[in-house]
């Protein structure tokens, strides 16, 4: 339900970025992922070391690929709302490197990170030579993610990591669509047998990565509360989905049991029938009520709704993106009535979209299309974020 604009790119060099992080991660940081525990479910709710563990929870879309500044000062952010959970994508995913399969998105932007600016970052390519998905384990690439992971666990923040997007804003599943040649936005990525064999092959490279900083693996590290399968898988039709989702859960349950799994779907027309699957540990949701004309208070309401529903279930439900523009007067009372109505209703949490902070230029970044971004300025819709946040622990 996301719309992003602006575009950027700036070039930053390897090795640069390789002495920055060694720079700021010492051997007793280096540690910290190991030190944590990870996140259970019991019931409707989440445990952490025994103790109940709800939600509170910021969205941001670029820290696999802001400078590193950028991404510690999200995070610096979301510690200052209380938040102590934090959700992002592994992107971007472009076409080959030597241009011979296309880039479907604007890889070559000169916008800010927060507008899309990559600065030539990528998870993963195309080789056409071999005619495969070739993960980046570069500085380029996932030492980006140890790199946010390393600090995540510094400050005691738990991670939900959708392992790709779903749509095309930095490449995401329409990309790999694209490796073959389709445009089917719906279908294609969880109908055709090579996509589903690149997705898993994902996964498995993801989940055995060992952090070039912290020296743990990804699938051993409590720092990653948890997995989705992709944000916003959007399949069509959906006895597909149950099918991708009933598969691919279960194959990221096998690589890392430790961890919880969800599927990062926006769940508004489905009323959560994907927790009914058995390795689906939690459901998530996601709720603009100004894309689909809806009132606060029926969107309260359908928060209750939902909550009601993990409870019959007997599993956690999570609102794992919500926002209301700035521009709605009443955007401060409607988040503090929400995240309340969570607080009393036994839910599992919260992640609002979305937390953005001052880029590289010392500035915040434009958000005049969707303007839901929230920034650490002490406004009152921030306030409202961080009482409930603290209320919620």
């Amino acid at each position: 339900m996301r719309r992003i604009h602006h575009f950027r790119n700036f070039a930053i060099g390897a090795a640069a970025l390789a002495l920055f992080w060694s720079a700021q991660v010492g051997p007793t940081d280096a540690q910290s992922s190991a030190q944590q525990s990870f996140v259970t479910t019991k019931g409707g709710g989440f445990l952490l070391d025994g103790k109940p563990f709800r939600v509170a929870g910021v969205n941001n879309h670029y820290l696999t690929f802001g400078s590193p500044g950028e991404v510690t000062r999200v995070l610096d952010d979301a510690t200052a709302m209380g938040a102590n959970v934090v959700r992002t994508f592994l992107q971007p995913v472009i076409g080959s490197l030597d241009g011979r399969v296309p880039t479907i998105w604007n890889s070559k932007s000169t916008a800010d990170s927060s507008n899309l600016g990559t600065k030539g970052i990528y998870m993963m390519s195309w080789d056409p030579i071999t005619n495969k998905m070739v993960p980046n384990d570069g500085p380029d690439g996932l030492q980006k993610v140890d790199y946010l992971i390393a600090e995540a666990a510094k400050r005691k923040l738990k991670l939900i990591l959708a392992f790709v997007d779903f749509w095309a804003y930095t490449g995401g599943a329409q990309q790999m669509n694209a490796w073959y040649g389709s445009s089917d936005k719906y279908t294609f990525f969880a109908a055709d047998p090579r996509t589903r064999r690149d997705y898993k092959a994902w996964v498995r490279h993801v989940l055995s990565r060992v952090n070039t900083i912290t020296g743990v693996r990804y699938s051993d590290d409590p720092t990653i509360f948890a997995w989705d399968l992709a944000n916003e898988p959007d399949i069509h039709p959906k006895p597909l989905l149950h099918d991708w989702v009933s598969e691919m859960s279960a194959y990221v349950k096998s690589l890392a049991p430790k961890q919880l799994v969800t599927t990062g779907h926006g769940n508004m027309d489905q009323k959560l029938a994907d927790m009914n699957i058995p390795s689906v540990d939690f459901g998530t949701w996601h709720g603009y009520p100004s894309y689909v004309k809806m009132s606060h208070s029926d969107f309260d309401a359908r928060i209750r709704e939902y909550c009601a529903i993990g409870r019959d279930i007997g599993k956690p439900v999570i609102l794992e993106e919500f926002g209301i523009p700035r521009s709605d007067a009443d955007q401060a009372n409607a988040y503090r009535t929400w995240l309340n109505t969570i607080a009393t209703s036994d839910c599992g949490g919260w992640v609002v979209w979305r937390l953005t902070s001052t880029q590289d230029s010392g500035l915040y970044p434009e958000d005049d299309y969707d303007k839901f971004d929230i920034h650490n300025d002490g406004s009152p819709a921030w306030q409202a974020l961080r009482e409930a946040a603290l209320k919620l622990q």
